[in-house]
């Protein structure tokens, strides 16, 4: 008997100790001390800040430590979420793809960190920077399994390398995520690309049957005090649209001009008014141009806001096969050699 009871506590005693690997809290320390954002953790305040635990291998295996660890410590005040980052690396040039931003992340050497304000496991705000400062920001849906790669916003990051290791120094707006006002806690996960090494890290151990983005296996984010209201800026995009023509056989001349716009207002910490005066859906300014001399059609990425940022209810409703009454991909249809716009 009193053996079969040891067992029982040696099998819960290990699954406590493994709940502790794939779970972990951090703590942010409120500051009021001025940060400079140049990729060098000299100020006070990153001393006082609570370094981060070890992280954990995801591949080539998931049970051991990372063979080359990334710390970091965070900062708030009222207005800004900071971040401060140091990655050590093995000798030999960084891994860099590409310059351009929202790079892909599997094929560069990067930091990655991802916010849950809601904790509900659904989405979350990616913000990942490779060694050389390009930046990439991502909002995350289904889970982990959806990224939506044309979400933008404002933040900042300087960065300095060395022969051994990189440091990454971030500040992000609070204003440009969304959370419950008072919040003290949030779900976080930080990641690295360690593309020169052929090793993936994290600091919330992940399973390597599960997505090693998945939004299942985070981190707690504790603030050291209750977050105030989310400050979403008022957001006016206007457009003006001339058109001047001439039929050269009637010598009939004409001339149109439109103008309308996009405004988005905040209402609450997790509702927006959209409003469209006058519309053009002829094209939108930041749309991609291609030159397509195929006779295939091709897809381009919804860019109006209000498609962006309830991606995770447009993007997946619906069926490609059946019918999609929400299509975040606009189509662009064959054409002669010449460059086209989206129809």
């Amino acid at each position: 008997m009193i053996r079969f009871l040891n067992i029982i506590v040696l099998v819960l005693l290990s699954c406590t100790i493994s709940a502790q690997d794939y779970f972990r809290t951090v703590n942010v320390k409120y500051t009021t001390d001025q940060i400079k954002i140049d990729g060098v953790l000299d100020e006070a305040a990153w001393e006082t800040a609570e370094s981060s635990p070890e992280f954990w291998q995801y591949f080539p295996s998931d049970s051991v430590l990372a063979e080359h660890q990334t710390s970091f410590r965070l900062l708030y005040n009222d207005h800004t979420l900071y971040a401060g980052i140091r990655a050590e690396k093995a000798d030999g040039d960084y891994v860099i793809s590409s310059l351009r931003r929202d790079f892909r992340g599997t094929v560069s050497d990067n930091v990655v960190m991802m916010f849950d304000p809601f904790r509900d496991g659904t989405t979350a705000y990616v913000f990942g920077v490779t060694p050389y400062g390009v930046q990439r920001d991502v909002f995350v849906s289904d889970g982990g399994s959806s990224f939506n790669t044309t979400w933008d916003v404002k933040w900042q990051v300087e960065t300095t390398t060395f022969d051994d290791h990189f440091i990454l120094e971030i500040a992000i707006p609070l204003n440009s995520l969304k959370f419950r006002e008072g919040e003290t806690r949030w779900r976080f996960q930080c990641y690295r690309w360690n593309i020169q090494s052929s090793e993936q890290s994290a600091l919330t151990r992940v399973p390597q049957n599960q997505l090693f983005s998945s939004l299942a296996f985070m981190s707690d984010l504790v603030f050291e005090k209750p977050l105030g209201k989310t400050r979403t800026p008022v957001s006016v995009i206007p457009y003006v649209n001339g058109l001047l023509q001439k039929d050269f056989e009637t010598d009939n001349f004409g001339k149109s001009l439109k103008y309308g716009g996009d405004a988005k207002v905040a209402i609450g910490n997790a509702m927006n008014l959209d409003i469209t005066v006058n519309p053009d859906f002829s094209n939108v300014e930041v749309d991609d141009i291609f030159t397509n001399l195929t006779r295939f059609e091709v897809f381009l990425p919804e860019k109006r806001q209000f498609f962006i940022d309830n991606s995770d209810l447009f993007g997946n409703f619906g069926s490609s096969r059946d019918a999609s009454p929400f299509e975040v991909k606009h189509r662009i249809f064959h054409a002669e050699p010449s460059i086209v716009r989206r129809l």
